[in-house]
């Protein structure tokens, strides 16, 4: 009963970040919530981080971000509070196209209600968004190493001269193996305990 009461406080927590009202309308403000109602490429331009360009984003920090000094911010920091301001853009695009009836005044209130609930969630996203290109980045980089590790080796061995190089070598540790492998056998048909053996087996 208690764990059944904590889950619903724990969904109505999250539905009270993702959804605010206006003038009595529901309107959300997570935008992965639309994702039904519109195609891939518009999930694909929600999801990945760089899709608007530094003139559109550059204008709106001071309005997502007012009590930040951007110059004081490391280069790591900028790109992370530039993809937050970009998914608030997207966002604000999102409710705009789906919720044609609101009026400016709606728009500037979502917005600001929007600022302060999404901000830490959009923050956490948009790091988390980061980390998984860097690991697929990361996993292409040794995957084309591999590759031309291997293709080299390839070449290597296709030329002539290694070719010529190469057969020499394998023919005397061929021929080295069955030496010792002959000089074994002799030395064991030598051995009194293994003729021993063979006497009892047969």
């Amino acid at each position: 009963m208690i764990k059944s009461k904590n889950s619903e406080r724990k969904i109505t927590n999250h539905l009270q970040q993702d959804v605010v009202k206006v003038s009595g309308k529901k309107i959300f403000i997570n935008p992965f919530l639309y994702w039904r109602r519109f195609d891939e490429n518009t999930n694909r331009w929600l999801r990945e981080p760089g899709q608007m360009s530094e003139d559109q984003i550059s204008p709106n920090r001071n309005r997502f971000y007012p009590e930040i000094e951007w110059a004081d911010l490391s280069h790591e920091q900028k790109l992370i509070k530039d993809a937050t301001v970009e998914m608030f853009l997207k966002t604000l695009e999102l409710i705009s196209t789906f919720h044609p009836d609101l009026s400016s005044g709606q728009l500037l209130e979502v917005e600001r209600k929007m600022a302060i609930i999404k901000k830490i969630p959009f923050e956490k996203w948009v790091k988390k968004s980061f980390a998984k290109k860097a690991r697929l980045l990361e996993n292409e980089k040794r995957k084309f190493q591999r590759e031309r590790f291997f293709s080299s080796w390839r070449e290597w061995f296709s030329l002539a001269n290694t070719q010529q190089a190469i057969m020499p070598l394998i023919v005397t540790i061929f021929i080295s193996s069955f030496v010792g492998w002959s000089l074994g056998i002799s030395k064991n048909s030598c051995n009194p305990y293994f003729e021993q053996n063979i006497d009892q087996l047969n």
